[in-house]
């Protein structure tokens, strides 16, 4: 060994210099190896927002397919009415003269909504027409009247009725024969008029209460009513029971080809709505009218209702692939409430808009409660945005760019999920006269909600903290109702449409708040969707009615 050599022990698994210098190894300038950290959220929701996006168009599409071919072989076409009715007559094609059926909708309903018996009976042969009610859907004059009294509002009803069943028995495929068939509001309303001229053959009244009803008025009646509303189920196996005391649920006394008929029929786990797409129900009333005219189709009912619902999920499922699409930029200042300030926010308007708004009776707009509504849900708000401004809250809460966030959840709550409601379940779009209703109810829902979203967070804020807010609200109505039984009382019929709101509306607008950090985009938002929702569904009534105590 040469002494001027000194020897260096390198460990077995070190590089030598060759090894890590000069060994070729290709170059990426963005290796996924080294980054898989920071890319596996962006490849996890990238794909998850892919994936949503495409279930929900492929389901949505399915079910317009599935539902548009229930019209398959119908002629739908515009019926003209002494009055300027809206109506629509369901004609199938290529049959013959047919018995004409007029299906009247309830209150706060609208042709789609009775479109499942429309549908179903049209197919079955008959000439079937369907119209909205003045005040209600697209007949822009209002309802008017006593609604106390039968010789009131009851009886301009029955004038429209008889009006839209004189129409449709003039067309040429009329064969000359009458049925009615009404909900809720209307079943009244039919079986009165079939006590009237144009002589009628049947009636069909479901979730019907009426005090027309004896034991041999209207001719063959069927009672169609869910069990899930308990009044109306043993209302209707009263009117049974006036025949047959000893009568049960389905069973038929008389016979419906002598015009003797009458059957009550309690279809099982359905309220007031589903009711109306209960193939049990949809079958019973088809196979009632066959009785009555001699007629004869075994087809079933579609599941119209489940296609509808599937439809309904998987557009408000497609809203969430959209928020995830949103920029996630320069997002508001948090709101930062401790609980018991969050609490005075919450639950301080909710007694006190109730109470200041009691001793005053404001009608000014041509809706029932519309004006009170809007007062409630402005003063409601206005509370609100003053206690977070007091505590210094809002301060950067409105930039500018989250006006374009509001017209883009605005626009998909009224252009996309408004019209598939529309198209398939009530009406949406509503006729000039309405607009001004929808702009009075904008004063008072977009500052409610604009408080709202701030307080939540813009769906960031607590579970317990929405459910207060939510529970809130919905108490605060319930005051103001027992305060004024007389005067609100159709407030109550609203309180299904809130709640309903919050599920649906309130859930797309947590994805986007969540995603922007904007929450007064959400609220501005969703204010524009609650007045419109709100101002095309509530009935119009003539100012000076609602102007008499």
């Amino acid at each position: 060994m040469n002494p001027g050599l000194t020897m260096v022990h390198r460990p077995r698994d070190q590089p030598t210099f060759a090894q890590s210098h000069l060994t070729l190894r290709p170059y990426f300038p963005f290796s996924l190896a080294r980054n898989r950290r920071s890319l596996a959220p962006w490849l996890k929701w990238g794909f998850m927002r892919a994936l949503v996006f495409c279930l929900a168009i492929t389901v949505m599409a399915l079910s317009i397919w599935r539902l548009e071919g229930e019209r398959a072989g119908l002629v739908q076409i515009p019926l003209a009415v002494e009055g300027g009715t809206p109506a629509t007559l369901h004609l199938r094609e290529g049959t013959a003269p047919a018995p004409v059926v007029v299906i009247a909708h309830g209150f706060a309903g609208s042709r789609q909504l009775m479109e499942p018996f429309a549908l179903v009976l049209a197919q079955a042969g008959y000439v079937v027409a369907t119209f909205d009610f003045e005040g209600h859907g697209r007949n822009p004059r209002p309802m008017s009247g006593d609604v106390t009294s039968i010789d009131g509002t009851t009886r301009l009803l029955m004038d429209e009725t008889a009006r839209v069943a004189r129409a449709a028995l003039a067309h040429p495929r009329a064969d000359g024969r009458l049925a009615y068939l009404g909900h809720s509001m209307a079943s009244d309303i039919v079986v009165r008029q079939a006590l009237e001229d144009p002589p009628t053959d049947a009636v069909v009244a479901v979730s019907m209460f009426s005090e027309a009803v004896t034991e041999d008025a209207p001719r063959n009646l069927l009672v169609i009513a869910g069990a899930w509303e308990a009044r109306l189920a043993q209302e209707a196996l009263r009117a049974l029971r006036l025949v047959d005391p000893t009568a049960q649920n389905g069973d038929i006394t008389g016979d419906p080809a002598l015009g003797t008929g009458r059957r009550a029929l309690v279809v099982p786990q359905v309220e007031h709505v589903g009711v109306l797409y209960a193939r049990a129900g949809l079958e019973a009333a088809r196979d009632w009218l066959d009785a009555s005219f001699g007629r004869d189709n075994a087809a079933p009912a579609p599941w119209r209702g489940g296609w509808i619902m599937a439809l309904l999920l998987a557009t408000i499922a497609l809203a969430w692939p959209l928020a995830r699409a949103l920029p996630a930029t320069h997002p508001t200042p948090p709101i930062r409430l401790t609980a018991t300030r969050f609490v005075i926010a919450a639950l301080g308007p909710a007694l006190v808009v109730p109470l200041v708004l009691a001793p005053f009776d404001i009608r000014l707009l041509p809706v029932l409660v519309a004006d009170y509504l809007a007062l409630h849900l402005g003063l409601y708000g206005l509370i609100s945005l003053g206690l977070l401004a007091y505590w210094g809250q809002l301060r950067g809460q409105f930039p500018l760019r989250a006006v374009a966030v509001a017209a883009a959840v605005a626009g998909f709550g009224i252009v996309v999920l408004g019209g598939v409601l529309d198209r398939y379940v009530a009406s949406f779009i509503p006729h000039a006269g309405r607009m001004g209703v929808v702009g009075a109810l904008a004063l008072g829902a977009v500052p409610f909600l604009l408080g709202d979203a701030l307080l939540s967070q813009g769906g960031k804020a607590g579970l317990w903290r929405v459910i207060v807010l939510r529970v809130a609200f919905l108490l605060s109505l319930g005051l103001a109702v027992s305060l004024d039984m007389e005067r609100l009382f159709f407030l109550l019929i609203i309180l299904p449409v809130i709640v309903l709101f919050f599920l649906l509306f309130g859930t797309m607008s947590g994805w986007v708040g969540r995603r922007c950090g904007m929450p007064a985009a959400c609220g501005l938002g969703l204010g524009l969707v609650l007045a419109w929702a709100l101002g095309v569904t509530f009935p119009m009534f003539d100012p000076s009615v609602l102007g008499t105590p």
